[in-house]
């Protein structure tokens, strides 16, 4: 926490108490140096009784002594020794009524853009109810022609953290996509071949195979003729 409770008060009490210059007083508690002046004028925070700094814990003494001694020192906040912890929001986000006319607009951004959401993050996002939800959705609301997805971001109904946030829980809950359910994978000639197209193979390399067994044949039959001799000649009488 960078700034004072009750920064008015707190400023009241440290003109009253401490000799510190309008500037230092104005960055303690964030306010401007023509305020402080006109609170120790008597012209501001008339009503506003002064609050101890010290006291509350938000000051220590040291730190005031050290910038009375240096009017160029700013003080600086003293850590607090109880940690509060933060306050979890229930329910729809609360939405202003000035905002609330967008909010069909940002429902349709969401479910054109983000469809992996899930109703009850739109819920909690721009504070709506699930019946609107599914209207928007069936084209059943009642201003559906005059709808208009606009980002809920942009509209102040939601911060991008909150977005990004819900956006990337919705990523991790979805259903992972399996291997086999990817893209198509080509399969080996073996795996596709059936068995009237390895019949058809077979019957159309027969004829060649027998021309070589011929070949190698005669080949074979020259060969021994050839180691014979030349045959003798009949006599002719």
């Amino acid at each position: 926490m960078n700034t004072p409770l009750m920064p008015k008060a707190t400023a009241v009490w440290l003109v009253d108490n401490t000799s510190l210059s309008f500037d230092q007083i104005a960055d303690f508690c964030r306010l401007h140096p023509l305020e402080v002046g006109a609170i120790a004028d008597g012209e501001s925070a008339t009503t506003i009784k002064g609050v101890d700094p010290i006291l509350t814990g938000q000051l220590t003494r040291e730190e005031i002594e050290k910038a009375q001694a240096d009017p160029a020192y700013r003080m600086k906040m003293a850590e607090s020794k109880v940690r509060v912890p933060l306050a979890k929001r229930r329910g729809p986000r609360y939405t202003p009524v000035s905002r609330r006319q967008d909010r069909p607009n940002a429902i349709l951004w969401l479910l054109r853009n983000h469809d992996e959401l899930k109703d009850a993050q739109i819920m909690r996002l721009v504070g709506t109810t699930k019946p609107t939800i599914e209207a928007i959705r069936n084209r059943t609301h009642w201003n559906t022609n005059n709808l208009t997805p606009m980002d809920p971001v942009t509209l102040g109904l939601c911060s991008q953290i909150d977005l990004d946030f819900e956006v990337e829980k919705a990523a991790k809950n979805a259903p992972k996509v399996a291997e086999s359910e990817g893209g198509a994978t080509l399969l080996s000639a073996s795996e596709t071949a059936t068995p009237a197209s390895l019949a058809t193979a077979a019957a159309a390399s027969a004829p060649d195979v027998e021309r070589e067994a011929e070949a190698e044949a005669d080949a074979v039959f020259a060969k021994l003729k050839s180691m014979k001799g030349p045959e003798p000649e009949e006599d002719q009488d």
